[in-house]
C-alpha cells in the first residue's frame, strides 16, 4: 500500500484566477518507461473557483503513483463527477519511435489539451520541466507538479487508468507479454516474452531492449537461411 503522501491543493489555480485566466488546465502524461504501447497525457478542468476548500470526495486525490489501483479507480469517478471537462491524448508507439519519447509526451499533452477547445484567457498548468508547444493559451511547467496541484494530480490519475485499461486491452490482441499485468514495463517476463515471441508493432523499437530483441532474432532468422 502506497505510504505517506503530499496532498496537492488549489493555491495555484486561485493565484491564476485572480489573475484572470480562467479556465486553468491541469496536464500530465504517463507511459515513457514502458517497452510498448503509447504515451499516455490527460487534462483536467476543475471548478475552483467555486469552491471554499477542496470537495471531500477529492481529498485522496494525489500523485497517481502514490496511490493503490482500488484509490485510483475511486478517484477517476469523482474527477469525472466533479470536472467541467477532461480530455485525453495519445502518442502512439511509431511515434515515440520517431520522435523520441520527450517530445511524444509533449505531443500527448498537446492533443489533450487542444481537444478542449481553450481560449486565448486559460492557463495550463503541466507537471515537468517542459511546456507542450503549440497551446492555445499560455502556461507553465512544474516539476513535481502532480504533488502540489489539484488539477495536475487529477490529470496524472485519469492518464494512468486510461493507459493501464489501454494496455489491459491490448494484452487480449498479443498474448503472452503480460501487458495486463505490468502495463508494457520492462519486467522480466516481457523481456523473455520479447525474445521468444518476437517484437510486435505496439513495441518502442527505440528503446534498447526491444532492438535488441530484434538484433537477435534477426541472427535467428540468418542462421536459419544459412543452414
Amino acid at each position: 500500500m502506497p505510504g505517506s503522501r503530499s496532498q496537492p491543493d488549489i493555491r495555484r489555480e486561485l493565484a491564476l484566477y485572480r489573475q484572470g485566466f480562467v479556465p486553468v488546465c491541469g496536464v500530465d502524461e504517463v507511459g515513457r518507461g514502458p517497452l510498448a504501447g503509447p504515451v499516455v497525457a490527460a487534462a483536467v478542468l476543475l471548478p475552483f473557483w467555486q469552491w471554499d476548500a477542496i470537495p471531500a470526495p477529492l481529498a485522496g486525490v494525489a500523485d497517481s503513483k502514490q496511490l493503490s489501483a482500488e484509490q485510483r479507480r475511486r478517484c477517476v469517478a469523482v474527477i469525472h463527477q466533479l470536472a467541467t471537462a477532461v480530455a485525453i491524448g495519445e502518442a502512439s508507439a511509431a511515434e515515440i519511435d520517431a520522435l523520441n519519447i520527450r517530445k511524444a509526451s509533449l505531443l500527448a499533452m498537446a492533443r489533450a489539451v487542444n481537444t478542449l477547445n481553450l481560449t486565448a484567457q486559460a492557463w495550463v498548468l503541466v507537471d515537468g520541466r517542459d511546456l507542450p508547444p503549440g497551446l492555445p493559451c499560455p502556461g507553465e511547467a512544474i516539476i513535481r507538479g502532480d504533488q502540489t496541484s489539484l488539477s495536475i494530480a487529477s490529470a496524472s490519475i485519469l492518464a494512468k487508468e486510461y493507459r493501464d485499461a489501454h494496455m489491459v486491452a491490448l494484452a487480449k490482441r498479443y498474448p503472452g507479454y503480460g501487458w495486463e499485468q505490468n502495463s508494457g514495463y520492462p519486467t522480466a517476463a516481457h523481456r523473455q516474452a520479447l525474445l521468444t515471441l518476437g517484437v510486435t508493432e505496439q513495441h518502442r523499437r527505440s528503446y534498447a531492449p526491444v532492438r535488441q530483441a530484434l538484433h537477435e532474432q534477426m541472427l535467428k532468422e540468418s542462421t536459419l537461411s544459412a543452414s
